[in-house]
């Protein structure tokens, strides 16, 4: 089962009956007979509480106190349609065909910090999609309506404004500095449940769950459930470190695998989000792969480390440097690519133009290379349908049209325009945009090409297809099922 984004809706409350919420209470300990020898709540007796933490143990209390003003609360109203199934006027109107359309308004609750003392303030960009309406409320009561002043739908982030000042801030600190084992705190409004906080460690980094193009998660055991999104993650001095964004769970609640957004992922971005509302990421025009042991023999490579060089852009940053195929990147600008996941990160978060030197390892030697950083082009959206097959994979022939809209200049071959989830396709790797250039070493021209080499291929075997990618050409292998 894939993470999910935590997007709550209120209406969970009601699920509760009157009896679960007795039990609840019945079991803190809260309005027990204190005549059977009970703790005493006699003002007069009462022992003060400690007023720091047990030898050895973290001090959570002053660190909840310390933080929670500048968590806020976000709920958000938004506009969406369904069937309105009040009434049927004919037959068809049983399969949906021809029912009605109702507008309905969906109310959401997530989480957010202030990370400026006049009202900034960030969040997930999944708890504010789409929203009609944003109402943050602060810790002291206090409601603002907000706006929406940038976002990256990428890293799931996004920034909002109120019209406040003087407001606690949220310190942002070192999420690089972060160790396995270390203790973290998670400050949010899980299920609609006002300034919760949660503790545990970090469990593990530099998660890939599928997320999206940069996934770099920080995994924790603290208890993050539906309505911490957009919550911070502390480490013991008060510092973010984290986003709280997803859970793993097959329940829906927390059992202890949560997922929060690196902040040094998200620091470089904030003045671009703050002053144009969006994100211009680095380029490097390459096509990259991890290293196994297996290449890392073949290439002379002493570590199974670094970025492999699978194919380069013609004429793209890289190229005009003299990288070029077989190259394997070790370095970037002194940080150790230990894996091919840490290149895209760094390349996207480097200034356009800037000149960045590169530890390439070339013929059994590493070699610095200097190569300017270009500027990555927008993704392109396809929407169309023809040819599907049991692969779940929806092609069409190229036409003049889709040629120009990709910036090819020829019309052969067949582009991949849908991708079914969870089909054999998308397991495959393959996204909408692919251009399928040959499948199973045979040239493919056109639909009919296509057509003709999927029938014949045989069932239970794999197939592979070489398709080109952007600028870039990578093979990807499915089966065909019998």
């Amino acid at each position: 089962m894939k993470p999910s984004r935590d997007k709550p809706n209120r209406p969970w409350m009601v699920g509760l009956g009157a009896s679960s919420l007795i039990f609840l209470l019945i079991g803190l300990g809260i309005g027990g007979d204190t005549s059977h020898g009970g703790p005493s709540h006699d003002s007069t007796t009462q022992e003060p509480k400690p007023t720091t933490a047990p030898q050895g143990l973290p001090d959570f209390v002053a660190l909840a106190k310390r933080l929670k003003p500048g968590v806020v609360n976000i709920s958000t109203t938004q506009i969406g349609t369904r069937e309105d199934t009040s009434s049927f006027s004919g037959q068809n109107d049983w399969f949906g065909a021809h029912s009605p359309r109702k507008q309905f308004r969906q109310r959401s609750l997530g989480s957010g910090f202030i990370i400026e003392p006049d009202g900034l303030i960030l969040t997930n960009f999944h708890v504010v999609d789409n929203a009609e309406k944003i109402t943050v409320r602060l810790l002291d009561g206090r409601e603002f309506t907000g706006r929406v002043v940038g976002t990256d739908q990428k890293i799931d982030i996004a920034l909002v404004k109120i019209n406040a000042q003087d407001l606690p801030v949220a310190p942002l600190g070192d999420s690089d500095g972060l160790e396995v084992g270390e203790w973290v705190m998670a400050i949010g409004n899980p299920f609609g449940l006002d300034n919760t906080v949660t503790s545990g460690i970090v469990s593990a980094k530099d998660r890939q769950i599928g997320a999206g193009p940069y996934d770099h998660f920080i995994q924790t055991d603290a208890s993050i459930n539906p309505g911490n999104s957009g919550g911070p993650l502390v480490n013991l001095q008060g510092e973010v470190v984290g986003i709280d964004t997803a859970i793993f769970s097959q329940s829906g609640g927390n059992i202890g695998i949560g997922f929060a957004i690196p902040i040094n992922l998200v620091k470089d971005l904030l003045p671009q989000l703050k002053n144009g509302g969006k994100v211009t990421r680095g380029w490097l025009g390459v096509s990259i792969q991890g290293i196994t042991p297996d290449l890392a023999a073949s290439l002379g490579l002493s570590q199974v480390k670094g970025a492999l060089i699978s194919s380069v852009v013609h004429d793209g940053p890289a190229d005009r440097a003299g990288i070029k195929a077989g190259d394997v990147i070790v370095g970037y600008e002194g940080k150790a690519i230990n894996n091919a996941n840490d290149l895209p990160l760094l390349v996207a978060g480097t200034p356009v133009g800037k000149t960045v030197s590169l530890q390439v390892f070339r013929d059994k030697e590493e070699t610095p290379i200097a190569v300017a950083i270009g500027q990555m082009k927008e993704e392109k959206v396809i929407a169309s349908t023809t040819e599907t097959g049991d692969l779940g994979l929806t092609v069409e022939q190229i036409t003049p049209e889709i040629a120009d809209d990709l910036g090819l200049e020829q019309t052969q071959g067949v582009v991949i325009t849908a991708v079914a989830p969870d089909g054999p396709g998308e397991e495959a790797g393959f996204q909408p945009g692919d251009i399928v250039r040959e499948i199973n070493r045979q040239p493919v021209r056109n639909l009919a090409d296509y057509r003709k080499i999927m029938a014949s291929a045989a069932h239970g075997r794999s197939i592979l297809f070489l398709v080109q990618r952007e600028d870039s050409s990578i093979f990807l292998a499915l089966r065909k099922e019998e």
